[in-house]
């Protein structure tokens, strides 16, 4: 089954806007959705690959309100 994960980008700003935190990633799959502030992926092995996290009263320095962590142990390739 496939899964998509939806960052809103119009709640990001509307939270941001009024000061409020709902969440804005949405978890998708052909039967439901799901809405989360933070969202584990999980490897073949049962080991967390990544994670989605979104807190807008607790930004990264750059000011992201919403990033993808990659714990030491994966490896990461970029295309393009």
């Amino acid at each position: 089954m496939k899964t998509i994960i939806h960052v809103n980008q119009h709640r990001i700003r509307s939270n941001t806007k009024n000061k409020v935190s709902e969440p804005v990633l949405t978890v998708k799959t052909y039967r439901t959705n799901q809405y989360a502030s933070e969202v584990s992926i999980l490897g073949h092995d049962g080991l967390e690959a990544a994670r989605i996290i979104y807190r807008p009263h607790k930004p990264l320095s750059c000011g992201a309100r919403c990033w993808i962590e990659v714990p030491d142990h994966n490896q990461v390739t970029i295309e393009g």
